[in-house]
């Protein structure tokens, strides 16, 4: 399966030409199959650049009136937004083994900061106590909790002998554990579409009950069908990248999933066995993708859609900052700039009919945008610079 026929793919299975856009946000999560929320504004960009009439307020009410997406921690720790359906399959294939690993460490920084000399025990009953005062009050901010409980209050310190060493408060961690945990849940933030100050609500009164837990092996295998579904074909080591898997979890998971292998542009890729057909090309787009996008983010070995354009357009860690695509590939960087401009630049010579596109997306994205400031969590130095 050569590049060209990968990258038309990814354009019309993410929902990403003018000919194949998902009609909601769930549509648009389920095309990806979970969308990337570690700044709360990817999920409405994301959402917004595979769809062509949605609003931030109809995105808004499929999260927290509808509740058709849930936020969790699920894939290498990340935070996601995903389909309601997905989220006890996220929970056993990964947020789970993210749980028990975080609350250890948790522990230890209960220890190390003198807080208690038994730590398991200290973590157990703060938990217990969080947990209570959410349920009581139905629903409630970190730093209101913080405030008015003392134990989460106490003061852990964090990154100790490192430039980043600081102190947080206990709550600060209690209650993401909890939601690790599948006790809780974020829910409606403050302020608008761009905020992260979410509240906690448990998680059995926002879905109306809790989901039933799932075995890890079947779930593991759900998880990579629905990945190798939309991101395929691609390789084990892709498969490893986005879920956070050792080799061994990844291989436990493919065989179980009936798949084939091809050959590609550099090597051997996967895809669902009866996933062999080639797809007709789309029609030419442009499509502006925010910081972390999951199409972006869904591959570790990228040459096909990336070119040689890593360097510039991500940061030394592999993670993405917001991108210029033409069909179904990177060619650029944007940025938004204090007046709500967008501002964008081609790392190549893509021909006029493309710049013309990528202009008219970017005016799209200004007025979908309005007078909402985007504030991405971290920006490559290429973005950072067309911010200025």
């Amino acid at each position: 399966m050569s590049a060209a026929e990968r990258r038309a793919r990814l354009v019309t299975r993410h929902r990403l030409g003018p000919g194949c856009r998902a009609t909601s946000a769930l549509d648009a999560a389920q095309a990806v199959v979970a969308l990337h929320s570690t700044d709360p504004a990817t999920v409405f960009l994301s959402v917004r650049a595979r769809t062509a009439h949605l609003l931030p307020a109809d995105v808004e009410r499929e999260l927290y009136e509808e509740r058709s997406l849930v936020r969790m921690l699920g894939m290498r720790r990340t935070l996601f937004v995903v389909p309601r359906d997905l989220v006890p399959v996220v929970d056993a294939a990964c947020s789970r083994t993210i749980a028990k690993r975080e609350r250890r460490r948790l522990e230890q920084m209960v220890a190390a900061s003198g807080i208690s000399t038994q730590p398991e025990a200290w973590v157990r009953r703060a938990m217990a106590t969080a947990l209570r005062a959410v349920e009581t009050r139905g629903e409630a901010f970190t730093a209101e909790l913080t405030k008015s409980i003392p134990t989460l209050a106490k003061r852990l310190h964090v990154g100790q002998g490192t430039r980043w060493e600081a102190t947080q408060s206990a709550g600060s961690r209690i209650l993401p554990q909890l939601a690790m945990e599948g006790r809780i849940v974020r829910s409606r933030p403050r302020g608008g579409w761009v905020s992260g100050q979410y509240r906690w609500t448990p998680l059995a009164d926002w879905l109306g009950g809790a989901p039933v837990p799932l075995d890890p092996a079947p779930a593991g295998a759900e998880l990579t069908r629905r990945w190798l579904a939309a991101f395929g074909p691609a390789t084990e080591l892709d498969l490893r990248w986005w879920t956070g898997w050792t080799a061994r979890e990844a291989r436990a998971a493919l065989a179980s999933v009936p798949h084939a292998s091809i050959e590609l542009d550099g090597g051997a890729g996967l895809v669902l066995a009866d996933d062999l057909a080639p797809v007709d090309p789309p029609t030419p787009a442009a499509a502006l993708l925010p910081t972390l996008d999951p199409t972006t983010m869904g591959w570790k070995e990228r040459g096909w859609y990336l070119g040689p354009h890593e360097r510039v357009l991500f940061d030394a860690n592999g993670n993405a900052g917001p991108t210029v695509w033409w069909e179904g590939r990177v060619v650029g960087g944007w940025s938004q700039r204090r007046d709500g401009e967008i501002a964008f630049e081609l790392v190549e010579d893509v021909g006029s009919e493309a710049v013309a596109a990528v202009e008219a997306e970017a005016e799209r994205l200004a007025a979908w945008i309005g007078d909402a400031r985007i504030a991405p969590g971290f920006l490559p130095p290429f973005q950072r610079a067309l911010s200025a």
